[in-house]
């Protein structure tokens, strides 16, 4: 089985949260990102009071939620968590606001789903501290104010531009774009969540985890706890052989590529002749929404520059015709 490390193993119940770095210095990447943040904060915290509302957006995975995390240690505030599909309606974030406890950081993920109602309502929140409530219906309704608490709200999305001008004009200077991650912070993380997992992983097994991790510390730590498992249930240490069959199991390449990014390579090529395919059409060969075409399977294609997305529609560079062009692609 795969060897241990010195150190007591974390318990399966809380892994995902043992691996979220608690320490500024345990959060890797986004340097830019975490100097401003920091900046703010201490900021903030000389002149006693909280700091201005912040927003990140990003791909999914880069790191968004555990900043909110450290925006809270930092301040030492309480943190509340919520998300923007669960805030259905005025009354929900009435709830939320009135019941904050001071200088409690509010942390809303995937702000970009509050409808324009929810956003309208927390303007005067965020500007000026109280809450607008409209008591009665008609000639005889009557609004009334309620002062809220001192907090700092942190948004996160992986989709800005749907968020409004307004709401996006609340945040002033506290918008943070995190991006992909670097193969060499990548190996980072995994040496890191190696450690906290108890595990003795060789470099080499890192590199491989990191190259087929697409650029994102999420969707490395889960595939670190994948191979984990499947060392231990084959018994067997963990070796750049063992990483790589047990990837070829998972079906993911030496890219990250799974059979569904290859499927739309090749749906692109043999459908559309390598584009231009408008994205609906495209969807429809592949029996996807736009949605999941848009957000999940063309970010990291693109970064790979394995396809190009222009106003007729999608292409496939010469890259991804390469990259299809191999039998096995990438070796499994």
């Amino acid at each position: 089985m795969s060897s241990l490390t010195n150190i007591n193993p974390v318990a399966p119940t809380s892994l995902d949260s043992a691996l979220r770095p608690a320490l500024w210095d345990d959060y890797v990447g986004q340097k830019q990102v975490k100097a401003n943040v920091r900046i703010s904060i201490d900021a903030a915290k000389k002149r006693g009071s909280m700091p201005e509302h912040i927003l990140f957006y990003g791909p999914p995975g880069v790191g968004k939620t555990t900043l909110a995390h450290l925006v809270a240690a930092t301040l030492e505030s309480p943190l509340k968590s919520t998300s923007g599909v669960a805030i259905e309606r005025a009354g929900d974030l009435a709830a939320i606001l009135t019941n904050l406890e001071p200088n409690t950081v509010l942390f809303i993920d995937e702000i970009h789903r509050l409808s324009r109602k929810i956003e309208e309502l927390l303007y005067p929140a965020l500007e000026s501290g109280h809450l607008d409530i409209i008591l009665g219906k008609g000639p005889s309704a009557r609004t009334v104010e309620l002062a809220l608490p001192p907090f700092t709200l942190v948004g996160a999305t992986t989709r800005v531009a749907e968020l409004s001008g307004p709401l996006r004009s609340r945040f002033g200077g506290g918008m943070y774009q995190l991006d992909f991650y670097s193969d060499d912070d990548l190996r980072d993380i995994i040496h890191r969540s190696a450690h906290l997992l108890g595990l003795d992983a060789p470099q080499e097994v890192i590199e491989r985890i990191a190259a087929r991790s697409r650029a994102t510390p999420r969707v490395a730590n889960a595939l670190l706890k994948r191979v984990r498992d499947f060392s231990e249930v084959h018994e067997r240490p963990l070796s750049a052989e063992l990483c790589d069959e047990a990837c070829e199991l998972f079906g993911i390449d030496l890219h990250g590529l799974t059979k569904d990014d290859r499927r739309y390579l090749e749906t692109l090529l043999k459908s559309f002749r390598g584009g231009p395919a408008g994205v609906q059409a495209l969807a429809a060969a592949l029996h996807e929404d736009v949605d999941t075409v848009e957000h999940v399977y063309e970010p990291y294609l693109l970064r790979l520059g394995f396809i190009e997305r222009g106003s007729r529609g999608r292409i496939l560079t010469q890259s991804g015709r390469a990259y299809l062009s191999v039998e096995k692609p990438s070796l499994f």
